[in-house]
This record gives structure tokens, C-alpha cells and sequence, in this order.
């Protein structure tokens, strides 16, 4: 006789409309956030609030893969920033001519401005070596660390609070900084802190780095290569979408 789970399930109804246009106002507002930190600190209640959404993210066997460091300490925030500033250089070098130049004016990371560092790491081995889901594909914990820091993200926009996510560094630099193991992976380092302003488009996007691809050179329709366009212009035309980056 299978076991009766009815009495965990709740309605899954639709969000009334507010609802879902706030959903969606934090999709397409979002912005990695560089420069436009205040010093205004962020209470514990509020970083308690950030975490708490990024643990309830999906993960892969339901194997919570995420622990989060929360860095105040600026001498801390200051070692951080030199292991970037490192590894910036040696990326500058990798491109060439105005490209290499565009990049060197890019402001790349809010390090020491931003009050408040969290670093979210993927513990590999929290559910032992099988794992339901991961049996085929290794990479599920990362991916599902992932989705905590797009959730923590989403929430800290929801909050008048930016996020930047800084991604050049060499790893075992900040694990030696951090204490943080050798089987632990470092997903991200985020600088987080409130801001009065945002970018209406996305940073890089403004600067002439990069544009975004538009929606309908991305889907395919039952194959790749098959144009799906006619799914993104109906869609389009029944509710918003995202243009957050």
C-alpha cells in the first residue's frame, strides 16, 4: 500500500497579479552591482532574511550542497581584494589591443566598498558519494549552489540591497585566506551592500562591453537549430519577461 503524503501538500495556485509582477521586477532590475555601494551596514536580521532564501533554492537530491562565509572583517575584505586584483592583471594580459584597454577601465568587483563579503561554497561530499540525481552528472552540486546564490540575489533586490558577483580570483588563494578546505569548491565571492542606485540596463551593456542576444536567436523548437521564435513573440505577448543581467 503506497504511504498517503496528501496532508504535506498545499494549493499551488497562481500569484495574483502584484505578486507576480514584484516576482518579475526583481528578475529584470537585478544588476551585478560594481560601484554603487553605500556604507550603511546590513543588519543581521536582513542577511539572515538573504540566507534564508538562498537555502531554500533547489538542489539536486535535495543534498543542500551550500555553506555561506559572511565577511565583515576589512582586513579580511582586504586580502580578498588583493588576490583579485591579481588575477585581474594576469586577465587584462589575455586580451589585446582596445579590447585589453576597454577592459582595464571596467570596475570589476566592490570588494573593500561594499560592507559586507559572502562567499558560498559547494560541499561535494555532504551527501556521501551517491547521490540521487548526481549518479550521472558530477557538476549538480555546483549547479545547485548556484541556484542559492540566484536566489540570495533575487531576494537582496527585493530589498534595496546590491549584489556583485566576483568571480576572478585563483581559487586556493581564497581558501587559504578563508580557511575553507581543499574537497570544498568556491562557487562565489559576493559583495553585498545597499544602494540607492542601479543600472537601468546592465553595466556591461552601458560600457559597450557586451550586448544582450536577443531572445529569439536562443530558442529552438523539438531541435537544435530549429527556429522557435514563434514561441518568444507569443509568449511575449501574454505577460512580462526578463531583461535583468
Amino acid at each position: 500500500m503506497r504511504p498517503d503524503h496528501s496532508g504535506s501538500l498545499a494549493g499551488a495556485a497562481a500569484f495574483s497579479t502584484d505578486e507576480r509582477e514584484a516576482v518579475y521586477k526583481a528578475i529584470s532590475t537585478r544588476r551585478d552591482v560594481r560601484s554603487q555601494f553605500l556604507p550603511d551596514a546590513v543588519d543581521d536580521d536582513v542577511v539572515r532574511r538573504l540566507l534564508e532564501a538562498a537555502h531554500h533554492a533547489p538542489s539536486v537530491g535535495f543534498m543542500q550542497p551550500w555553506n555561506f562565509i559572511v565577511v565583515r572583517n576589512a582586513e579580511i575584505r582586504q586580502s580578498v581584494w588583493e588576490a583579485f586584483s591579481r588575477a585581474n592583471a594576469e586577465a587584462a594580459e589575455m586580451f589585446s589591443g582596445t579590447r585589453q584597454q576597454a577592459y582595464r577601465s571596467l570596475k570589476l568587483e566592490g570588494i573593500r566598498t561594499a560592507p559586507l563579503g559572502i562567499c558560498v561554497t559547494s560541499d561535494p561530499d555532504r551527501c556521501g558519494d551517491v547521490v540521487l540525481g548526481r549518479t550521472h552528472n558530477p557538476k549538480m552540486d555546483s549547479y545547485s549552489t548556484v541556484c542559492a546564490v540566484q536566489n540570495l540575489w533575487l531576494a537582496a533586490r527585493a530589498e534595496g540591497i546590491g549584489v556583485g558577483w566576483v568571480s576572478i580570483f585563483h581559487e586556493a588563494d581564497l581558501k587559504r585566506i578563508l580557511g575553507v578546505p581543499d574537497r570544498v569548491e568556491i562557487v562565489a565571492w559576493l559583495c553585498v551592500g545597499y544602494v540607492d542606485q542601479l543600472y537601468q540596463e546592465p553595466e556591461l551593456a552601458v560600457k559597450g562591453w557586451r550586448q544582450r542576444v536577443p531572445l529569439e536567436e536562443l530558442v529552438f523548437a523539438d531541435h537544435w537549430g530549429k527556429p522557435g521564435g514563434d514561441i518568444v513573440s507569443s509568449a511575449a505577448a501574454e505577460g512580462p519577461g526578463s531583461r535583468g543581467s
